[in-house]
């Protein structure tokens, strides 16, 4: 019998849907500081930005749907994946540093932001090695210490930008999908504490992780210092209320609130559309979480489904710390709402994440299908037995 693939279109729909009220609410959020940035000549320079780049991943989206997943379980691939990464993530030391970090390659007329990268590529790896090793699953020498190492060394240069939010991504990631393939729950108890223990000491060894710290335990206490962009993004969500002030009427981006197109649009989305609008993301998450997890779990073969876990739980852990972050539940991080803050590296790579989900959809479409149709052929011949033995009796 013949495959017969099926795109998983209500995926489709709500990561379109989520990209494109993301560059919607770039543009409420963006609008004003667009017009003093450009003294006055233009309020969509941000809007055009991310609208492109939404197209752009959308486009990539949808080509990445059409290849098959499987061309990623490759040795080669896995591998130059990992280096062109590594090498990326060190040539960024090379470039000034913003802000306080080095995250971007930045070259003429575009930037790039490696970090991004490796939340697909240590899926790919995670996925191809613990498929290859299967038999050898709880091995520490053959399997555990091979994929730790990997996470070290992604998640170390991440670190050193520094970008620590990042990190903790690519360490849920490396957990989930470990786990997923049948790890020793010993292995796994070691690695979370092992992580657990290296998180405590980045933030008690760094000053300024610890003042970001104990600003989250008392924000109101440091409203004008480290506390201020969480405090007013507090503000904007408590005056949104359930249905919020309007789309583009919203106060607290109006210099207020720093950054309101990027880390922080959640907030905009809560001043602007209320209870109503943050739940409506909420929920577009979540179905997301069940469309990508469904797809990994009826995938056909085991690096479909350990891929597409590692996916959907790069883009499921960073979208809750970002909301986490701005309802002030964890301390201030940089890291992005996907689909929705402002960013092409963001964008463009998570939309490319979601097309190999996609992809994966499309033979998990076709296997339940076959059991469907062999479950209705198991029926047909069960009742045409069943006729047989009357007819004899």
């Amino acid at each position: 019998m013949a495959k017969k693939l099926r795109i998983d279109w209500f995926m489709f729909a709500i990561t379109a849907g989520l990209a494109l009220f993301g560059a919607i609410m770039v543009y409420s959020a963006s609008a004003m500081l667009a017009l003093k940035e450009t003294q006055g000549e233009s309020q969509f320079t941000y809007f055009y930005k991310q609208l492109g780049f939404t197209v752009a991943g959308l486009l990539v989206m949808y080509v990445t749907s059409k290849f098959n997943y499987r061309w990623f379980e490759s040795k080669n691939v896995a591998y130059i994946l990992v280096g062109i990464t590594v090498l990326m993530l060190l040539i960024v030391f090379a470039f000034p540093a913003v802000n306080g970090a080095r995250r971007w390659i930045r070259l003429p007329g575009m930037s790039f932001q490696p970090s991004e990268l490796a939340k697909i590529v240590l899926p790919i790896f995670l996925a191809y090695f613990l498929t290859k090793n299967q038999k050898s699953i709880g091995s520490l020498r053959e399997t555990v210490l091979p994929c730790a190492a990997v996470l070290v060394l992604l998640g170390g240069l991440i670190f050193l930008e520094p970008d620590f939010g990042t990190m903790i991504v690519l360490s849920a990631v490396f957990i989930v999908v470990y786990f997923a393939a049948g790890a020793k729950w010993t292995h796994i108890t070691i690695a979370v504490g092992s992580l657990f223990v290296f998180g405590v000491a980045a933030l008690i060894l760094s000053p300024f992780r610890m003042k970001r710290l104990l600003s989250f335990m008392n924000p109101w206490e440091n409203a004008d210092d480290g506390s201020y962009q969480v405090v007013q993004g507090l503000y904007a969500i408590g005056s949104g209320g359930v249905v919020g002030e309007g789309f583009a009427k919203g106060q607290q981006k109006l210099f207020y609130l720093p950054y309101p197109h990027s880390d922080f649009i959640f907030a905009v989305v809560g001043e602007e559309l209320g209870l109503v609008g943050t739940l409506a993301v909420v929920l577009a998450f979540g179905l997301l979480l069940w469309r990508g997890t469904r797809a990994a779990l009826l995938a056909p073969d085991r690096f479909g489904m350990l891929l597409g876990i590692g996916i959907v739980t790069g883009i499921i852990v960073q979208a809750l710390f970002n909301i986490s972050v701005v309802i002030s539940i964890l301390p201030a991080k940089g890291i992005p709402l996907p689909f929705i803050s402002y960013g092409g590296s963001s964008i463009i790579v998570t939309l490319f994440a979601v097309g190999i989900l996609l992809n994966i959809s499309q033979y998990a479409g076709f296997i339940e299908f076959e059991r469907e149709e062999n479950s209705e052929i198991a029926s047909i011949r069960h009742r045409k037995v069943a006729r047989a033995k009357v007819g004899a009796v």
